[in-house]
C-alpha cells in the first residue's frame, strides 16, 4: 500500500511501520525515541504491533518490554530503566504513556535536562515510545483545536528535537472505505463499495470499531467470500439504527412513499418474526421520545444533546444532528405523544399475534407519517361503516 495515497494517519503510521520493520535486524538505524501523537487507538494499536512484532520476542515480553505510566513512574526512573541493559534480553523496549504529565504548568527543568543529557548519548540497546494520546488530530489538520495545537507545538519544540513524531490523526471517510476495500482484498474477501461505504459511515469512521465488524462481516459472508450492503444493514447494529432514523426523518418530512420504502428495507433486512417487528417498534419508541425531550429542553445543537439525554439513553454520534432537526419539525408536544401512542397500539397489536405483521408496521408508519387530524376523520370513517 502506498502512503501517498493516505489520509495524514495512515500515512505517518505506516512510514513508521516500515521503518521498525526495516530495522528489526538492525536496531542502531532506529531514531532512540518516537513520539506517538494523537488518540486514534486503532493506529496506535498498529503502531505497537510492528515495535513488538520487531524487537520484543513472546517468550522475552517479560524482560525486554516495559510499559511504564510517567503518572506513576518518574521520568528519572524510566531513564535510568532505559540506560541499564538487561541480562537477559539484548533489546529493550519502553513505551511511557502519560507524556502530558512532563507538560503541566509546574516546572520541569530538571526533567528535561534528564532527557536532554538521555539523548546526547542514548543507549543504542533501547527504544523510547512516547504516547501523547491526549491530543486529538482530525483528518483535516487545518480544523485542530487550538489548545491541541499548542500542546502538540510544545511537544515538537521540546522531545521533537531528540524523537521521531508519528501523527496519529482520525481517519476520514476514504481512508476507512479505502482499508476496508484492501484489507478485505488481502484475505479474498469482496466488499462492494456501498457496503464498504455504509460501514464506514455508520460507524462514524471509528477505525476500532469498523476493523471489529469488519471481521463479523467476513465470518458472516463464510463461503461466499463477498459482503454486500444487505449484509452490513443486517449484521451491523448503527447501520440498522441508520436505516431507522432515515425513516424517522420520512416520517418527520410526512413523506408516506419514502417511509414505506425505507420500512420495506428494514423488514427485508430481517426475518419479519415477531422478535424482529417489536424491536422495530422499540427503537422507533425510543426515537420518538428522545425527540419528545429533544423539543421539551428546546436542544438546537449536538452539544447541548449529551446534557439534554442521560447516558444509556443517547443515540449514536453520528445522528444527533438528524435527530435535532427532525424533533424541530414537529410543532408541539402533542404531536410526538400522539406518534407514542400509536406506536404503543401498534405494540399492543402485535403481542396479539396478527394474521400479518407487516401490515401492522406498514398502517403504523402511514399513519405516523400523516397529519393527525386525517387519521382521526379516516378512523371516524371506518367506526362509522363497521356500525353501518
Amino acid at each position: 500500500m502506498s502512503a501517498a495515497r493516505w489520509g495524514t494517519g495512515f500515512a505517518s503510521s505506516q512510514r513508521f511501520v516500515a521503518e521498525i520493520r526495516a530495522a528489526a535486524n538492525n536496531p542502531t538505524s532506529l531514531k532512540p525515541g518516537y513520539i506517538l501523537v494523537g488518540d486514534e487507538i486503532f493506529l496506535y494499536e498498529r503502531c505497537r504491533r510492528a515495535v513488538l512484532d520487531a524487537f520484543v520476542p513472546l517468550e522475552m515480553r517479560d524482560f525486554c518490554l516495559s510499559d511504564l505510566d510517567l503518572a506513576e513512574t518518574g521520568i528519572f526512573e524510566a531513564l535510568d530503566c532505559a540506560q541499564t541493559p538487561s541480562l537477559m534480553a539484548p533489546f529493550q523496549v519502553l513505551f511511557l504513556r502519560n507524556l502530558k504529565v512532563l507538560y503541566t504548568r509546574d516546572a520541569k527543568k530538571d526533567e528535561f535536562a534528564a532527557l536532554q543529557n538521555y539523548f546526547r548519548s542514548p543507549n543504542p540497546q533501547a527504544l523510547l515510545i512516547f504516547v501523547a494520546d491526549h491530543i486529538r488530530i482530525p483528518s483535516d489538520l487545518r480544523r485542530m483545536d487550538y489548545e491541541d495545537k499548542n500542546r502538540y507545538e510544545r511537544i515538537r519544540d521540546t522531545l521533537g528535537e531528540y524523537c521521531g513524531t508519528v501523527e496519529l490523526a482520525r481517519a476520514d471517510e476514504a481512508d476507512a472505505i479505502r482499508w476496508i476495500t484492501e484489507e478485505g482484498e488481502r484475505i479474498q474477501v469482496c466488499f462492494e463499495p456501498d457496503a464498504a461505504r455504509e460501514l464506514s459511515d455508520a460507524l462514524g469512521t471509528d477505525m476500532m470499531l469498523i476493523a471489529s465488524e469488519f471481521e463479523k462481516l467476513v465470518l458472516y459472508a463464510g463461503e461466499k467470500r463477498r459482503v454486500t450492503l444487505g449484509d452490513v444493514e443486517t449484521m451491523v447494529l448503527a447501520a440498522k439504527q441508520r436505516s431507522l432514523y432515515e425513516l424517522t426523518d420520512a416520517i418527520s418530512l410526512k413523506d408516506r412513499p419514502r417511509a414505506l420504502l425505507l420500512l420495506q428495507g428494514l423488514l427485508n433486512a430481517t426475518d419479519g418474526g415477531e422478535d424482529s417487528a417489536i424491536g422495530h417498534l422499540y427503537m422507533l419508541a425510543r426515537t420518538f421520545r428522545q425527540m419528545l425531550v429533544i423539543l421539551e429542553k428546546n436542544v438546537s445543537d449536538s452539544r447541548a444533546i449529551w446534557q439534554a439525554l442521560w447516558q444509556g439513553f443517547r443515540m449514536p454520534p453520528f445522528a444527533a444532528e438528524d435527530l435535532i432537526r427532525q424533533a424541530r419539525r414537529y410543532k408541539s408536544r402533542r404531536d410526538l405523544t400522539r406518534a407514542l401512542r400509536l406506536i404503543a397500539r401498534a405494540d399492543l397489536e402485535l403481542r396479539s399475534s396478527p394474521p400479518d405483521k407487516r401490515l401492522v408496521l406498514e398502517r403504523l408508519v402511514l399513519e405516523l407519517a400523516s397529519d393527525s387530524r386525517i387519521v382521526t376523520a379516516n378512523r371516524a370513517a371506518n367506526q362509522y361503516a363497521m356500525d353501518l
